[in-house]
């Protein structure tokens, strides 16, 4: 028998439907294309000063949603503390390749930055096939990228959809009649500000080096 859970509530479909122009909306696992994820960084120590990821007017604002820390089990808040941002990330413990790319590629991008902005950045993966995946093992699984990353997991389905939904991230996990499992997850990383706005949006694929250039283009533009 198949089990299929909802990607998204239909009251929540308009949120997707602003993100859906901006990637492919499905990264399925059994997918092993990464994008190349590798690519030139500035030469000649050029700053730059426009984002490579997508800013959306207005910014989505995910003020007052969270989900259970894996840690403690206490509510974690997507908004970000004042003068700080969250990068905020959905995906899955068995994913072959989507999630650890991207986990890999935000590793080296703070690497790429310096010590006193990386301690203004909160990185935290939201489980999507919480069946699978214990809050201990996703904990560990983030901190293996980074050291003080949160894992977060629910196995409320409503709760994880519409937190999913409202920042335009999307899922499927279906069980097939011989217990084979196959998941299927937009593969967006976000980033929140403290008023609880998704101020920018990076696709599946973007390099280390956009990726702390973009962080450090935002810190300098201020964040609230």
């Amino acid at each position: 028998m198949n089990t299929r859970r909802p990607p998204v509530p239909a009251r929540l479909a308009v949120a997707l439907s602003v993100f859906a122009a901006l990637t492919m909306s499905l990264v399925f696992a059994s997918c092993g294309d990464n994008g190349d994820g590798e690519s030139a960084s500035d030469d000649g120590g050029t700053t730059a000063t426009a984002l490579s990821g997508y800013e959306l007017t207005p910014p989505p604002r995910v003020a007052g949603l969270s989900l259970p820390d894996a840690a403690s089990g206490d509510e974690f808040a997507m908004q970000a503390d004042s003068g700080q941002l969250k990068l905020i990330y959905f995906g899955y413990l068995n994913c072959p390749d989507v999630c650890p790319t991207t986990l890999a590629d935000v590793r080296k991008a703070f690497r790429l930055l310096p010590t006193e902005l990386v301690d203004r950045l909160t990185l935290a993966m939201a489980t999507v096939d919480p069946g699978r995946d214990e809050p201990e093992e996703v904990l560990q699984y983030v901190q293996s990228f980074i050291d003080d990353a949160h894992g977060l997991q629910t196995t409320d389905d409503d709760l994880l959809a519409d937190v999913a939904a409202a920042f335009g991230a999307s899922y499927s996990v279906e069980v097939a009649d011989d217990g084979t499992v196959e998941v299927g997850h937009s593969a967006n990383l976000y980033v929140v500000d403290a008023n609880g706005d998704i101020v920018l949006v990076w696709p599946f694929g973007i390099p280390a080096q956009q990726i702390a250039d973009d962080l450090t283009i935002l810190f300098d533009r201020g964040v609230a």
